[in-house]
C-alpha cells in the first residue's frame, strides 16, 4: 500500500516546486548566491525540481514525468498570471511555466538515455541542462535580460551538487564489489 503513494507524493512534490518558485520570487525578488552573483530567489525551489523530476521517472515513469511537467506548467500559469516584473516580457507565471515546460523535457531527453549506463552522470548532466534551459527561458521571458543567468545556473547547481553527490555516493556503496 505504501510503495503505491510514493509516486503520488513525488509527483506533488514535483510540481509543489513550480509554486514554490514562484512565491519566493514573489515574496523576496532576487537574492544572493555567492560569488557576486544574484538570481530570482525562486532558484533553489527550480534546481529541486529538476532533482525530483529524475526521482519521479524512477519510481513512476516516463507518463508520470509528462503528466506532472503539463500540471506544473499549468500550476505555474494559474498562480498570479497577472504579476509582471518591470523589463519582463510576460507575467512571471507564463514565463515560469514556459521555462518549466521546455526545461523539463529537455531534463528528461538527457536523462532518459544516460540513466542506464550511469545513473549519477544521467543526474548529473540533466541537471545541467534543465538549469541552463529554465535560466534563459525564464529570465528573457521574465525579466527580459540575460543578467542574472550566471546567479541562476550557480545558485541552482550549489543547491543539487550536494544532493547529487550524495546520490552518488550512496550507490556507489550499496554495488557489490567485483
Amino acid at each position: 500500500m505504501k510503495r503505491t503513494l510514493v509516486p503520488f507524493a513525488v509527483f506533488a512534490a514535483f510540481v509543489w516546486t513550480v509554486w514554490l518558485a514562484n512565491w519566493a520570487l514573489k515574496r523576496w525578488g532576487t537574492v544572493p548566491v555567492g560569488f557576486g552573483l544574484e538570481a530570482p530567489a525562486g532558484v533553489y525551489f527550480a534546481g529541486l525540481g529538476f532533482l525530483l523530476r529524475d526521482v519521479l521517472y524512477e519510481v513512476a515513469g516516463a507518463v508520470w514525468v509528462i503528466g506532472g511537467i503539463i500540471t506544473g506548467a499549468l500550476v505555474s500559469y494559474l498562480i498570479d498570471a497577472n504579476v509582471t516584473i518591470p523589463g519582463g516580457v510576460v507575467s512571471i507565471a507564463i514565463a515560469s511555466g514556459l521555462a518549466f515546460l521546455f526545461s523539463e523535457l529537455c531534463d528528461m531527453f538527457v536523462y532518459t538515455p544516460l540513466r542506464t549506463t550511469s545513473w549519477p552522470a544521467a543526474v548529473g548532466f540533466s541537471q545541467v541542462v534543465g538549469a541552463f534551459v529554465d535560466s534563459v527561458v525564464f529570465l528573457a521571458l521574465a525579466f527580459g535580460s540575460m543578467a542574472l543567468l550566471w546567479g541562476q545556473v550557480v545558485g541552482k547547481t550549489l543547491f543539487v551538487a550536494p544532493i547529487v553527490l550524495a546520490m552518488f555516493l550512496f550507490r556507489r556503496t550499496r554495488v557489490a564489489p567485483a
